[in-house]
């Protein structure tokens, strides 16, 4: 267990090397830099070149990364290139309402999509799977800003519930309070991941169901829920966990459609303001952060699944 906590530790950190280094570069490449945005197109060369002068933009690209990469390191994320505000007080003012709508939809959706899975796997080619397989694959088809204009049409226009823009104050909210006021983005998220958690769980659960020891017990005459509930949804365990962390890693890094086509003012559209003032220290500092948060979510995926299953310790 110690050497693969090690060896994941390791591939995270060369992981978030990489991801930094071309977070940095993809900045580069676009048009313009932070300069050009804050003065505009009508600014002198001399006021251009003082403020880059003054933003460090002016030196060669491994003096920029190394000295950003230092301070990172050292746990300075420095300022905005694009209003010298501290990265970390705008990261502050907008992680709260990422991990909201983050943790609301794994605590709602989570349950309900392993439970539609484990029921179609418990009921292969009823109606219920037929029905459950269905609605995941058209899931997996609409994008994220499909299922939000939808959802928006049918509550907000057609029902008059809720609003398209999500914004005010969470200070002092219940659970409830805060499931109504986030209910648009979390109802177009949990639809996001169900797809992708019930097709897995039913697949993982119906490919242990074709083990020996499954068909010794079906013969046996133990109740198909018996079967499933005690014997193979443990041995299934392993990429349903994966699965789960791979959606869970989404829910706080790569909820980018929802938090721009809601308005709401979190992590996602900091990186996008990000991207549109070319504020390389911003974008690469939420990028480190991201995916840092995926790197630990997996390590905890692979702890879990074989804490879960003593096989998955030896392989052969």
């Amino acid at each position: 267990m110690q050497a693969l906590i090690a060896k994941r530790l390791f591939i995270g950190l060369v992981t978030m090397l990489a991801v930094s280094i071309i977070i940095f570069l993809g900045t580069k490449i676009l048009p313009g830099d932070a300069a050009q945005i804050r003065l505009g197109q009508s600014a002198s060369a001399e006021n251009l070149a003082n403020l880059r002068e003054k933003l460090g933009l002016d030196r060669p690209y491994y003096q920029q990364y190394l000295t950003w990469l230092g301070n990172f390191l050292s746990g300075d994320l420095g300022n905005s290139l694009s209003g010298d505000a501290p990265i970390s007080g705008l990261i502050a003012d907008r992680y709260k309402n990422t991990l909201i709508v983050s943790a609301l939809t794994a605590l709602i959706g989570v349950p309900i999509s392993l439970a539609l899975g484990i029921a179609a796997a418990m009921y292969p080619d009823s109606y219920l799977d037929r029905s459950v397989s269905m609605l995941s694959v058209v899931l997996v088809a609409a994008p994220e800003f499909f299922t939000a204009t939808l959802l928006v049409m049918f509550f907000v226009l057609f029902l008059g519930l809720g609003s398209t823009i999500v914004s005010g104050s969470t200070e002092g909210m219940g659970l409830f309070a805060l499931i109504g006021h986030f209910a648009l983005p979390i109802a177009t998220l949990c639809f996001v991941i169900a797809s992708q958690m019930i097709r897995m769980s039913r697949a993982a659960l119906l490919n242990v169901m074709a083990s020996p020891y499954i068909e010794m017990a079906i013969l046996k005459g133990l109740p198909r829920r018996r079967i499933i509930l005690r014997h193979a949804l443990l041995n299934a365990i392993g990429p349903i966990v994966n699965v789960v962390a791979l959606n869970l890693a989404y829910l706080v890094t790569g909820v980018i459609v929802v938090e721009v086509y809601f308005s709401y003012q979190g992590l996602a559209t900091l990186i996008v303001q990000g991207v549109q003032t070319r504020d390389y220290v911003m974008v690469q500092s939420l990028g480190m952060i991201f995916c840092a948060v995926y790197v630990v979510i997996m390590l905890i995926a692979d702890i879990a699944a074989i804490m879960s299953n003593p096989r998955l310790r030896h392989p052969r």
